[in-house]
């Protein structure tokens, strides 16, 4: 079976059967309890979506470590440059970064 899907850059095809075979690479994220966020705890290939959140399901979260589960095609993901940090993160804005709240306990993960 072939995939018609564009190489990502620096992307190495790992060859034949039981191995990536061209199949797409998907950003896979795990939230771990209600109320927290997503975080990204790694990749893997997969033909589509479904597959794709399968096998995220049983390589990430084995051990019951998760309530929900993203998966995104890599080729979707767009991001910023960390050599232009300066120009996306100006940390001259002290309002952007609330240090000086006091949260009360009650609140709980913020």
């Amino acid at each position: 079976m072939s995939y018609d899907v564009p190489p990502i850059e620096g992307e190495v095809d790992e060859g034949p059967a039981g191995a990536a075979g061209g199949a797409p690479l998907w950003e896979v994220f795990v939230r771990a309890s209600r109320g927290l966020n997503h975080v990204h705890v790694g990749s893997l290939h997969a033909a589509d979506a479904e597959t794709a959140t399968r096998n995220a399901r049983d390589v990430y979260t084995r051990r019951n470590e998760g309530v929900s589960i993203w998966v995104v095609p890599s080729s979707a993901i767009h991001a910023t440059d960390p050599d232009e940090a300066d120009a996306w993160f100006d940390s001259d804005k002290p309002y952007r970064h609330p240090t000086f709240y006091d949260i009360p306990d009650e609140v709980g993960h913020m």
